[in-house]
């Protein structure tokens, strides 16, 4: 945390390393979280129009936000230990904030950013849709349902987080296939809005949102069963592997 409160220095720092100083291999399985206590979480849902569609609902005319509690953010490798027989996967690519802001612009909401990293919002349905109208926040913040990583891909990397392919594989089935662009509120106007709200605080994280393909939405539903593993991958930005407990 200490490190991307400094984040800018960092970067400086990096940039003047020698290649040779990044040689070693990367066990990826003692990571944890590369942003381990963020002051806030936000998630973002229904941001992706195949998702709306899929849930047979209308696409919405702003963010619709919600949280996950600190607690439940494991590493890339990390088990996830299921609450229920009700329990879904939802890829999603979350943003790292880098830089104090409020009332960000939209057109400097990326002076604000790290960089980005890959992340699973695992919900446990049976809590989540217990009463109505629905609570988000408790059913996506159990311990281990909010793996991430497995590095943050800092904003400098020469990619477009806004047009990358985004996957995740369930024993060894693809359940979501697709792309960032399909995105109804990008990265830049979710900044934005959130700090219009919330001083934004280096290490918060942003889930912005899931494509189809959940399980919730399938016929007949299909939920995470132990022994399953859950492969989440965003192109450029690597693979979590989370085994289901």
């Amino acid at each position: 945390m200490a490190v991307l409160g400094a984040w800018d220095s960092f970067v400086e720092w990096a940039a003047g390393q020698p290649a040779t100083a990044f040689e070693n291999s990367l066990d990826e399985t003692r990571l944890g979280p590369p942003s381990p206590r963020p002051t806030k979480i936000f998630g973002i849902g229904l941001n992706y129009r195949a998702h709306a569609a899929e849930a047979k609902l209308d696409l919405p005319k702003s963010p619709l936000v919600f949280t996950k509690f600190p607690n439940c953010l494991v590493g890339p490798r990390h088990d996830v230990s299921l609450s229920s027989k009700h329990v879904d996967w939802e890829v999603e690519l979350v943003v790292v904030i880098g830089r104090r802001g409020r009332h960000v612009r939209e057109a400097e909401a990326f002076r604000y950013v790290a960089g980005y990293c890959v992340g699973q919002d695992i919900s446990d349905r049976r809590v989540q849709f217990s009463d109505k109208p629905p609570q988000f926040s408790l059913g996506k913040s159990y311990d281990t349902y909010g793996p991430i990583g497995p590095t943050i891909v800092a904003l400098e990397a020469p990619i477009d987080p806004d047009d990358l392919a985004i996957t995740c594989d369930v024993a060894g089935e693809r359940m979501q296939d697709a792309r960032t662009s399909d995105m109804i509120f990008p990265i830049a106007p979710l900044v934005s809005y959130l700090s219009s709200v919330c001083t934004l605080e280096p290490g918060d994280l942003i889930f912005t949102g899931t494509p189809a393909g959940v399980g919730s939405t399938r016929d007949p539903r299909r939920y995470l069963s132990p022994g399953e593993e859950i492969v989440s991958t965003i192109e450029h930005l690597g693979t979590l592997r989370n085994a289901c407990v």
